[in-house]
């Protein structure tokens, strides 16, 4: 083995030999985080356009910003189902 990675004259590859399949991989890790933080973006973060607003609006809640009783009208009126849940 140690002998396939020395040339004829026994001169050692170097550090090279990580270093740039390290790179390499650094360059795909972050070419997949952007491409999934803009698909965050894009689609809001409950994994879809639809569902961001009771997100926002059950964040609201949970914050104290609104009472009960307007958060189940609101929310009646994003589901459309009257607030019955």
């Amino acid at each position: 083995m140690v002998a396939l990675l020395a040339d004829g004259y026994g001169h050692w590859p170097g550090p090279w030999v990580l270093v740039f399949p390290l790179f390499w991989l650094l360059v795909v890790v972050l070419v997949v985080t952007v491409l999934r933080r803009a698909g965050w973006r894009r689609r809001g973060w409950c994994g879809g356009g639809e569902h961001a607003p009771l997100a926002v609006l059950g964040r609201r809640y949970a914050q104290g910003e609104i009472d009960e009783a307007e958060y189940r009208e609101r929310r009646g009126v994003l589901t459309e189902d009257g607030g019955k849940r």
